[in-house]
């Protein structure tokens, strides 16, 4: 199954590479790309009509961050079957532990360069799709 994705992060390389391997992995269609949970928030009211059916969140960004996104959404209760995923580059159990009890999906590290974000993505789909996170 193909679903839509925001994606939020805040590197601007980041987010182009993850669109290229987004868009040729056919699995996703992305309805936008936000720089941080401010921008995700704005893009969520004012386009109430192109609700993603994943967030896949960066953790560490200005403004709101991954857990400030986590807790917005799953508060929100026009939001809050949205699953959120969080991504990022620390595996420090502390971080997961706390994006999980706020309420993420899941919790994938992130690749350690940007040519790998292809198998990344597959992981991400199978994960939504064994867990059934989109209903």
């Amino acid at each position: 199954m193909k679903y839509t994705i925001a994606i939020v992060e805040n590197d601007e390389d980041e987010r182009f590479f993850m669109e290229e391997a987004f868009n040729k992995s056919g699995l996703f269609d992305i309805v936008a790309q936000l720089e941080n949970g401010d921008a995700l928030f704005n893009f969520l009211e004012t386009n109430p009509d192109t609700c993603p059916q994943v967030i896949l969140s960066d953790l560490n960004m200005p403004g709101k961050n991954g857990f400030d996104i986590i807790a917005g959404i799953k508060a929100n209760p026009k939001l809050c079957h949205i699953p959120v995923i969080i991504t990022s580059t620390s595996s420090t159990p502390t971080m997961i532990e706390k994006s999980r009890n706020l309420g993420a999906a899941e919790y994938l590290i992130k690749p350690d360069s940007f040519i790998h974000y292809e198998p990344f993505i597959k992981t991400l789909h199978k994960v939504i799709e064994e867990k059934q996170l989109v209903k």
